[in-house]
């Protein structure tokens, strides 16, 4: 059964620290365009507020997920100044490491990426076709991300990783830069949508180790009032068992549709943020995601079986909210990551 939990924000506003550089960057690559931004009337109508949006992700720089603009950027930063060719080294549940292969590639460098248990062959593949070397991991994302970080070690090569611990968050740091790009469009487009305002009320984001929910906080927190709330599956989700806590714990993770997001430690780097201005924190069942993936393929967004990360998790947490919320929201922006290569259904 899903969960829900509300929080009071212990930080309203915090510095910006994106740099600006990650957006210049995304432009001047040959598949830049910026993701369409989707206007959902009906969902509107029948949660009776103003307005619902869903940011597609997927179709980002030719591949089907958001994870292509943290990659792209911490590759390029990351190794500005080395002698190459060098090896790019990355643990991954999905995206990640398929957007971490495509810019080894097309930067000159190989790739060695590490995945878990539960990763559908489908997204292994996929890897694979993009050139780099896999190594199929027995055991959690976690173990996955151990030892990417072990073999990274060896001389000529480079750690991408998009969760950050003690002694590691630089790179990590890059990769949220790069998600910035999604925020800033979505601004922009909402503002042409709306005939001035970018203003939002809610803004949802589908969470794993919290990165994406870093950039979202680092941008709402920054500028606004928006309320900002993480999605987790509930066979990994670890924001509120942390928060409870009062520091980041590590969860044991089953098996999930949702297996982009099935990650059971939340990245360092983005715990300080997650602790003081979060919102609300809530995971779904897969049945719920299923149901929510089929009720926006007939709002006409591709959200499923195969995009059911983040568009069907947020469908069915926009009626969670609305039944709980005291609040009638002007506008509600829905993050939505779509991705491939999921476990059919």
């Amino acid at each position: 059964m899903g969960t829900w939990h509300a929080y009071e924000r212990t930080s309203t506003s915090i510095p910006a620290a994106v740099d600006a550089r990650a957006r210049t960057f995304h432009e001047s690559l040959n598949d830049y365009e910026a993701t369409a931004l989707i206007d959902l009337p009906a969902l509107a109508v029948e949660l009776s507020i103003g307005r619902v949006v869903a940011k597609d992700e997927s179709t980002r720089l030719g591949l089907p997920a958001f994870k292509a603009l943290g990659a792209s950027w911490a590759i390029h930063r990351a190794t500005e100044g080395l002698s190459g060719p060098l090896t790019i080294v990355t643990a991954t549940d999905g995206n990640h490491g398929r957007a971490v292969a495509r810019f080894a590639r097309t930067m000159g460098h190989s790739a060695s990426i590490f995945t878990p248990d539960g990763v559908h062959p489908s997204a292994v593949q996929a890897i694979r076709d993009e050139g780099a070397r896999v190594e199929e991991v027995g055991g959690s994302y976690d173990d996955a991300v151990a030892a990417a970080a072990s073999a990274a070690t060896a001389p000529g090569h480079v750690l991408v990783q998009d969760t950050a611990w003690e002694g590691y968050e630089q790179i990590p740091g890059w990769i949220v830069d790069g998600y910035a790009t999604l925020f800033a469009e979505a601004d922009e487009q909402l503002t042409a949508l709306t005939a001035g305002s970018a203003s939002v009320d809610l803004v949802l984001v589908p969470t794993g180790v919290g990165s994406l929910l870093q950039a979202a906080l680092t941008h709402y927190r920054s500028a606004g009032d928006a309320r900002v709330v993480s999605v987790e599956p509930t066979e990994a989700a670890c924001i509120a068992p942390s928060i409870d806590a009062g520091e980041p714990v590590t969860v044991e993770t089953g098996v999930t549709v949702m297996s982009g997001l099935n990650c059971g430690t939340p990245s360092l780097l983005a715990w300080p943020l997650i602790r003081d201005c979060l919102d609300g924190a809530m995971s779904l069942d897969d049945e719920d995601a299923i149901r929510a993936a089929h009720d926006l393929a007939s709002l006409g967004v591709a959200a499923g079986p195969w995009r059911i990360r983040a568009g069907g998790r947020s469908a069915a947490l926009d009626r969670r909210w609305g039944r709980c919320s005291s609040v009638a929201p002007r506008h509600r922006l829905v993050e939505h990551a779509s991705a491939h290569h999921h476990r059919r259904l």
